[in-house]
């Protein structure tokens, strides 16, 4: 698989002028997937080492992170599902407790400017904040969670490798976090490999491909299937939940009802679907697309027409959208639990 390596030249130059390397760091070099862009990220300010990603990884996993040691990252975000959760369709915090939001897919974050479905969080090495402080997630402090870390003299060795300092600090315990999931890149799906001329459409999947860039590629852009903007993509407010979208950080009723555009890689696997998950499967997304558009002021421009598919337009554009499932990346045991050494 062809990619472009891109070496993280001020990291480089971060390492060396710090003498990391003699300090027993290991540089990781981030690669960019044919065809991608260049990421946003800013690996010059988190420069990615292997100590740093494996410390990331622990934390991810561990429900140290919420005041009662009960849920974790991956409570919400299961490697198997695209780092999200499908077994309900709002996600659960400590106490049984129960959000507003469906959980959002944590891949290919390097490309993302924002975060969170509202857009409430703009660096990824502070979007742990979110949910670590959220009352119906892990209701948690980032103070409290460091103070639990320097109490764990596993942890501050861990730190000390990836940091060189046994000093655990909330900015560093975000910075690990951030390693780990920046890493979190899909891009070897059958989608991928038809593009790199690896492999081929069947017949259906190509007629979806056709369909699907004509009436989705504006929003759900190739390479990445999203164009990370905030769109009102016609579902009905659901009253007892009576969540605006972007408005509620903005203020603003332009924004009203928008969400992020989440990618479609790997959508096969993180149902339910929207922001609050009231849709089971993609075959009742592309329903809700066809005829369930809800007019109002903020609906985005593109879905002001009806998309008028037929029955078998629609499962050849859910044919086509199983094409982008990688499970090199949901099944990779790089992502997943960490083992005990």
């Amino acid at each position: 698989m062809k990619k472009i390596r891109l070496v993280v030249i001020f990291g480089i130059l971060f390492f060396s002028i710090l003498g990391f390397t003699n300090l027993g760091f290991t540089p990781i070099y981030f690669e960019i997937p044919t065809g991608f862009p260049k990421p946003v990220y800013d690996f010059k300010a988190n420069p990615l080492t292997k100590e740093g990603f494996e410390l990331g990884r622990k934390l991810f996993y561990d429900p140290v992170v919420s005041k009662d040691s009960t849920i974790s990252c991956a409570n919400c975000h299961l490697q198997q599902t695209g780092f999200t959760h499908v077994d309900h369709d709002l996600s659960h915090g400590i106490n049984g407790k129960i959000g507003i939001r469906n959980s959002l897919t944590l891949q290919n974050l390097a490309w993302s400017k924002s975060f969170m479905w509202d857009g409430g969080v703009n660096h990824l090495d502070v979007q742990a904040i979110a949910p670590i402080t959220s009352e119906v997630e892990m209701n948690e402090t980032l103070e409290n969670v460091v103070e639990k870390l320097n109490k764990n003299q596993d942890y501050k060795k861990l730190f000390l490798k990836a940091f060189g300092s046994p000093n655990i600090t909330g900015q560093l315990t975000l910075k690990a976090i951030s390693q780990f999931v920046v890493s979190l890149t899909t891009s070897n799906s059958k989608y991928d490999k038809v593009i790199r001329k690896e492999e081929q459409f069947t017949e259906i999947e190509e007629k979806g491909y056709e369909l699907f860039k004509q009436n989705c590629a504006s929003c759900h852009t190739e390479p990445l299937f999203t164009n990370y903007a905030f769109k009102n993509n016609g579902l009905p407010l659901d009253k007892t939940l009576n969540d605006l979208g972007r408005m509620k950080i903005t203020q603003n009723p332009k924004d009203s009802l928008k969400f992020k555009v989440p990618t479609l890689r790997n959508v096969e696997f993180t149902f339910p679907y929207m922001h609050d998950g009231r849709f089971k499967n993609l075959t009742d997304v592309l329903k809700h697309y066809n005829l369930g558009i809800q007019k109002s002021k903020t609906l985005s421009e593109e879905l002001q027409k009806p998309m008028n598919l037929s029955d078998n337009q629609r499962i050849e554009i859910i044919s086509f959208l199983k094409t982008l499932t990688d499970k090199t990346f949901l099944f990779n045991p790089k992502y997943g639990f960490p083992k005990n050494k």
